[in-house]
């Protein structure tokens, strides 16, 4: 499939296959005028508005007299401007503005399984996070002024401990790149690196989701216990005089473990775990119920009129016969299939698809529409 000119432009020229084949998650790639003439989405002031909402996750980093300090938000008093080496980082920006949304949509040329948010990072002169590094990828998008970025592929990861940041000990630049607004840096997971404000400076982090296995386990046990069947309980008629009261026998762990056994991991319970884990919202994301509620017919027919899309804090991801949305899952046939896949992949429907769908689907679009998860298309 041919990729979007978006993407090409994106991308310094190069098609999204070269990129995934050469760069992503094996080298840095520079790309100048990236977004060209880019302009900042948000002044100044409304990201502090942003950043004082309690429904928007942000932190403010302050280095003063070689010391760090971390502020998690509500960020309600921002420093003077004329004070220094200040940085404030408002996170998942997209969930809250449709033009961030747009922006981070840009990037589909990966799956949206892996796309995570976009977070805006504002700083004076001197401002930044120290060196460090991410365990996933990111494109640093510089939207106002300029940032220094030193780069580095060291092996030498370690950390300086009793920090409230993940600061590299022992950092080493190897390459640094000045970007000017519309320039982005692309880093793989695991490259150190040290952005710098040069004045007053806005740069735009389109990071990816990379969950580890450790984490994938623990939710997936947790997944399970919902649907794990072990009827019975444990008994022992055949129990004689223990002579040690203390000692567990092996009689009784070889019965446990017999039952224990009898659990089996199932492929498709992982495919379904893997679709909700991807799509369950982050536990700082809330859903905002229509102020006025309308009836499942005129809801309906209102969005036969008008079309329907998915809220901008709402995922959905689809595979195979499976639908999951927001941490849930659902079982489809093909022609249902085929109008959620549409949507999931668009992100809306028009009026003539939405005329398509059939009752059970727009059954479905009218849940989805009182929990704050579908709007109704504006004209």
């Amino acid at each position: 499939m041919k990729k979007s000119s978006a993407a090409l432009t994106l991308l310094g020229g190069i098609s999204a296959e070269e990129f995934f084949a050469t760069y992503w998650q094996k080298k840095p790639l520079l790309i100048r005028q990236a977004i060209p003439d880019f302009k900042p989405l948000f002044s100044p002031e409304e990201l502090f508005e942003m950043a004082s909402r309690d429904d928007v996750e942000s932190r403010l980093i302050c280095f003063f007299k070689q010391h760090w300090e971390m502020k998690n938000g509500p960020i309600d008093q921002i420093p003077l401007k004329e004070k220094k080496d200040w940085t404030l980082l408002v996170q998942g920006v997209n969930l809250h503005q449709e033009k961030a949304d747009e922006l981070l949509r840009q990037f589909r040329f990966a799956p949206d399984a892996r796309l995570d948010d976009l977070m805006i990072s504002y700083a004076r002169e001197g401002g930044g996070v120290g060196p460090h590094f991410d365990s996933y990828d990111v494109f640093l998008l510089q939207a106002h002024g300029q940032r220094r970025w030193q780069i580095s592929a060291q092996k030498d990861l370690s950390l300086i401990e009793g920090m409230p940041l993940k600061i590299l000990r022992n950092f080493k630049c190897e390459q640094e790149f000045i970007l000017e607004p519309g320039d982005m840096l692309y880093l793989p997971p695991h490259y150190a690196h040290d952005g710098v404000a040069l004045g007053e400076c806005m740069t735009y982090s389109i990071g990816f989701r990379s969950p580890s296995y450790q984490e994938l386990g623990e939710g997936f046990l947790q997944f399970m216990t919902d649907t794990i069947q072990l009827p019975g309980r444990y008994a022992d008629p055949e129990l004689e005089v223990s002579k040690h009261p203390a000692e567990i026998s092996n009689a009784m762990s070889e019965k446990i473990i017999a039952e224990l056994m009898k659990i089996r991991l199932d492929k498709e319970d992982m495919a379904i775990f893997i679709g909700e884990y991807l799509t369950e919202p982050k536990a700082s994301v809330f859903f905002e119920s229509p102020e006025k509620l309308l009836t499942p017919k005129k809801f309906t027919q209102t969005a036969i009129k008008s079309g329907v899309r998915l809220a901008l804090k709402t995922q959905m991801l689809y595979q195979a016969k499976h639908i999951f949305i927001n941490g849930e899952s659902f079982n489809v046939d093909r022609d249902d299939k085929k109008t959620l896949s549409i949507l999931a992949n668009q992100r809306s429907l028009t009026p003539e698809e939405v005329a398509k769908a059939s009752d059970d689907v727009l059954e479905a679009f009218c849940i989805w529409y009182e929990d704050g998860w579908l709007e109704l298309t504006s004209k």
